[in-house]
């Protein structure tokens, strides 16, 4: 006896076949199955059909965003610097440049929820003399900032960033850049990528000591711009970034850039794509520019 099961959206259905020794009637079954599982192929072709009509229908359904909100740190600009800084720091280990970065991010988050604040670069530093000693590595308060801090005022914009934002700064958008970061640091770093012309304004949580996710850090910039939720387009390459974002109401884009991957339990961006200039190649297509970049 062969059962043959078959699920669609909302049905389940069960297919007995009896095999005997009548070559007639093996043939017989054997059509049924290939006519069942031709069946399921067309059913299954058809849901995927949906969810990507679904998807399309939504992008379709987008606004133009009037403003584009960037990320810095690995969004536009390039940590690799960064990682041999920090990897001389704690006796050559490279490797321990994603844990250093997500304890700073961790205890970013605990000052947020405690209604304490350090600066980024304060807390960085902390996180870094944490994870030295983890690995029973010694480190004084001043070499872990000056290991993180100097690198990090000078990190280079990645390969697709300044084609990317001239392109969109000719486009008609507004774009702004908000960052964990304090002032004066992103105004630096923006300088030495050499940025700053292509921003309308830069905002960091200094001004409200909460920092991203947390809600109040987008809706700052959006008080500030005096512009709806959904007007407005949040660029980065975190998933937790980004999910503060779109919960905020605003549109995201994730940008893959290395290691970077999205979190499963939150509403997919907009756009995902590899590099700025593919955002640029969207927005192109869909009629977004104003006149020829």
């Amino acid at each position: 006896m062969l059962s043959l099961i078959g699920i669609t959206n909302k049905n389940k259905m069960t297919i007995n076949y009896s095999f005997k020794s009548n070559p007639q009637s093996m043939v017989k079954t054997y059509l049924h199955i290939l006519m069942f599982l031709t069946f399921l192929i067309t059913i299954s072709s058809s849901l995927n059909a949906q969810e990507m009509k679904h998807d399309s229908d939504k992008m379709e359904a987008l606004p133009k965003p009037k403003v584009i909100i960037f990320d810095v740190n690995e969004t536009l600009l390039d940590m690799a610097p960064l990682k041999t800084s920090v990897g001389k720091a704690l006796n050559g280990r490279e490797d321990l440049l994603p844990l250093w970065f997500s304890t700073m991010l961790h205890y970013s988050l605990v000052e947020t929820l405690t209604e304490n604040y350090h600066s980024f670069g304060e807390i960085g530093t902390a996180a870094l003399m944490m994870v030295a000693e983890t690995q029973g590595i010694e480190i004084s308060y001043d070499d872990a900032k000056k290991s993180i801090v100097t690198p990090l005022r000078s990190l280079p914009a990645h390969a697709d960033v300044v084609e990317g934002l001239k392109k969109l700064s000719k486009g008609g958008f507004g774009i702004v850049s908000l960052t964990n970061s304090s002032p004066i640091g992103v105004a630096t770093q923006f300088k030495n990528a050499g940025l700053t012309e292509y921003f309308d304004n830069s905002y960091t949580v200094e001004a409200i000591q909460k920092y991203k996710p947390h809600l109040d850090t987008y809706r700052m910039v959006l008080n500030d711009l005096g512009i709806k939720p959904n007007e407005v387009l949040m660029v980065a390459a975190h998933a937790w970034d980004l999910a503060g974002a779109k919960k905020a109401g605003l549109q995201t884009a994730f940008i893959q850039r290395p290691g970077k991957v999205l979190y499963p339990n939150v509403e997919k961006p907009d756009y995902i794509v590899k590099d700025l200039n593919e955002l640029v190649k969207m927005f192109d297509q869909k009629g977004y520019f104003k006149s020829d970049y």
